[in-house]
């Protein structure tokens, strides 16, 4: 019987970015991003088709580009960062789907509620430390 190595990786946040986009009363598109975050990917096989992929974002890094929206939504009345400070991810499927085109499933957990979500992936390529 052989088994394959575990290989990890942590996503480096200094060349990593977590973005989103959120409808607004169904008029316009706000975008955003978490200026704090780390994750990690494990798995076997070279193409990822095994791996395990994990983030979790610091709510209090919320930038949408407008002070008094990021307060907001920091808030009470949406992620309530002072009581629910992580955003948390963990993967259920990694799956290829072009030549560095990934389609990433998981749940993801907000306020102690999960829910599935689908994440479209980029893959950029892997370097060794220098």
């Amino acid at each position: 019987m052989t088994t394959q190595a575990i290989s990890k990786w942590s996503i480096d946040p200094m060349h990593s970015e977590i973005h989103f986009k959120v409808k607004h009363l169904m008029i316009n598109t706000v975008t955003g991003s978490f200026k704090k975050f780390e994750g990690s990917v494990e798995g076997t096989k070279e193409d990822f088709s095994d791996a395990k992929i994990s983030f979790t974002a610091d709510i209090n890094s919320i930038d949408t580009g407008v002070e008094y929206r990021d307060t907001h939504v920091k808030g009470p009345e949406f992620f309530d960062a002072e009581k629910y400070p992580q955003l948390k991810f963990e993967s259920s499927s990694f799956e290829k789907i072009g030549d560095t085109i990934y389609l990433l499933k998981g749940n993801i957990t907000i306020r102690e509620v999960s829910q599935p979500i689908q994440l479209d992936v980029e893959y950029g390529g892997k370097a060794t430390d220098f």
